[in-house]
């Protein structure tokens, strides 16, 4: 029977770890929360067989994997540990989670855009308030890019969420894939104190099983070989670190020895005899240096440095002629062999892919531009650590509103982003848009090609999509235009009465969000209820009611006739034109 609770349903939820949600009609929204498309084949390309392959022969395989692996595990984090503590290493880690975290415009670390507002109300509260990602995310992308993982463990609440993370110590997780025979994307995480019985404070009995959606596994998924963990930021640059301390060892080891002056002190033994000549050098050499001893007063032995101490010295005898004793000087071996060193510093700088520019390795840069600004390569590279938090923190999110009740579109139709550092790779992407702007308005003003194939083929877009935007240039014009004549005569003409020719136009304007024009007005043809008077085309009625008006007046075309013609016959007679109203000239 399945599991209808609360975190029975966060289980179903999360076994596949790609949650798929419908928005819209013919639209889908996939988020797979591991940013891994789910292959099987790459269920057995783990660390414990990269290095079962690489170091162990065939008689070697009947040991503990699990235990084995966790060796493995440890031994390099050993070595990040010890990576850390270099400078250039441990200032590339900084650099790492700077330049992932930086804020944007706005003075935000992380966007987020949502057509809901009590969505997007609802996550801004979970990673500001709840999360603080503003302090915490920092430290977060540093330890990722140091291990190549990272744990938050969830406190989830029904109908209140995510209410608190909690950081776990990379050391004592343990991830376990296809553990459950009827589901091969099933997960769950192990959180081991003893870390596999290395640790003896701990029991070997002390392990905690952790569902998918209670942990938040941060990881860079670079190489499949370390499957089902993330590779670190260091590993490519392991080996060459261990290279350049040792060459940085024999370095200054040379220096200590080689670098102090000697002296060579020549003395004059005249005519002494041969076998006299150790001891009487030995008395030299004695007069001439300090003896350690033993204090009388604190009784303990006295282990100052003698800056007389000429045990190093050269004491050599000399005889015959006018020689007399001579001190000469011998100089410090100068060591100015350092290119081993320096390429060992650049292999470095090529596994860590910073830029030696923001480490103050290169004294030609000018200005105070960021180091994404200075190598966009190294740009691509804080993008790809980018989608990997925000991969995770979406995983956060969906639990966040699954757990207050959120589900559908809903639960996935929202964005998170980070800020990209790089000013350069910006502008590349701007030139690109402004590039073929110029080259649609060359091809449009030569009349070479038609709109269609420019929208097709420069901007690659489908017939739908340059329907809906050249509809969408017509309404900015209306508006250009709107403003315009607001700028100009100081009237809207949305607000201006239409004519009854302007209210039969298509896309008349409203104010309350329809079409662009003027309102229509209501014209009745066939009454005299015109806003701006009788319509010529209307009856002549003496009641407004149309159900209830006079009917009584009609139209006999045969006795209007007539009486039109009586009247032109009274009118002759009555008329100053009627030949009897002539006056006859004779008369006069």
């Amino acid at each position: 029977m399945a599991d209808k609770t609360f975190f029975g349903r966060l289980q179903t939820l999360f076994s596949t770890n790609a949650v798929v949600r419908r928005v819209g009609t013919n639209k889908l929204k996939v988020i797979d929360t591991n940013k891994v498309q789910s292959n099987s084949g790459l269920a057995t390309n783990k660390l414990v067989d990269r290095y079962t392959k690489l170091h162990a022969s065939s008689t070697q395989m009947t040991y503990n994997q699990y235990q084995t692996f966790q060796q493995q595990r440890i031994s390099l984090f050993t070595d990040y540990e010890s990576m850390d503590e270099d400078s250039i290493i441990s200032s590339a880690l900084d650099i790492y989670a700077d330049e992932s975290t930086i804020k944007n415009e706005f003075d935000q670390v992380l966007s987020i855009n949502c057509h809901d507002e009590d969505v997007q109300k609802i996550l801004h509260n979970l990673f500001y308030d709840v999360l603080n990602i503003e302090f915490n995310l920092w430290p977060w992308v540093r330890n990722m890019c140091k291990y190549g993982d990272f744990y938050l463990k969830l406190d989830i609440t029904e109908k209140l969420g995510v209410t608190n993370a909690q950081p776990i110590s990379t050391y004592e997780m343990v991830r376990e894939e296809g553990t459950d025979p009827t589901n091969d994307e099933y997960v769950r995480f192990v959180h081991d104190i003893s870390m596999a019985g290395q640790s003896s404070a701990a029991s070997s009995t002390a392990k905690t099983e952790l569902e998918n959606y209670e942990i938040a596994h941060f990881r860079m998924l670079s190489d499949t070989n370390f499957l089902p963990y993330g590779k670190s930021m260091l590993e490519g640059a392991r080996k060459v670190w261990k290279q350049l301390t040792l060459m940085e060892d024999a370095m200054l080891i040379h220096r200590i020895m080689r670098a102090p002056e000697k002296r060579v002190f020549k003395i004059d033994i005249g005519n002494i005899p041969p076998a006299e000549v150790d001891n009487y050098m030995q008395q030299v050499i004695n007069k001439m240096k300090k003896v350690p001893y033993v204090d009388q007063n604190t009784g303990q032995y006295n282990l100052k440095f003698n800056m007389q101490n000429m045990l190093e010295d050269f004491y050599l005898p000399v005889r015959g002629g006018q020689s007399g004793t001579e001190i000469d000087s011998l100089s410090g071996m100068e060591f100015t062999g350092i290119d081993d060193v320096d390429y060992l510093k650049n292999k470095i700088f090529a596994g860590l892919k910073v830029p030696k520019a923001f480490l103050g390795y290169d004294e030609t840069t000018e200005g105070k531009a960021t180091l994404a600004a200075e190598d966009v390569r190294f740009a691509r590279t804080i993008e790809r650590i980018q989608r990997i938090i925000v991969s995770e923190l979406t995983k956060i999110a969906i639990v966040h509103l699954y757990s207050q009740g959120y589900d559908d579109e809903k639960l996935v139709n929202f964005e998170l982003a980070l800020t990209n550092s790089s000013t350069i790779y910006q502008q590349e992407k701007i030139s690109l848009w402004s590039e073929k702007i110029s080259l649609a308005d060359a091809m449009k003003d030569n009349k070479m090609l038609s709109e269609d194939w420019i929208y097709k083929n420069i901007f690659n877009l489908t017939d739908k999509e340059i329907k809906e935007q050249q509809v969408k240039v017509i309404q900015d014009s209306k508006q250009t235009y709107r403003k315009t004549q607001i700028e100009d005569e100081g009237q809207d003409p949305a607000n201006q009465p239409a004519g009854p020719e302007e209210d039969q136009q298509e896309g008349a304007y409203e104010p309350t969000g329809g079409k662009l024009g003027r309102p229509p007005e209501g014209t009745k043809y066939g009454t005299q209820d015109h806003v701006r008077g009788a319509d010529p085309l209307g009856d002549d009625t003496r009641n407004r009611d149309i159900k209830n008006r006079d009917r009584t007046i009609r139209h006999n075309y045969k006795e209007s006739l007539e009486s039109i013609t009586k009247s032109m016959d009274k009118n002759k007679k009555s008329s100053l034109l009627n030949e009897n109203n002539l006056i006859d000239d004779e008369s006069l």
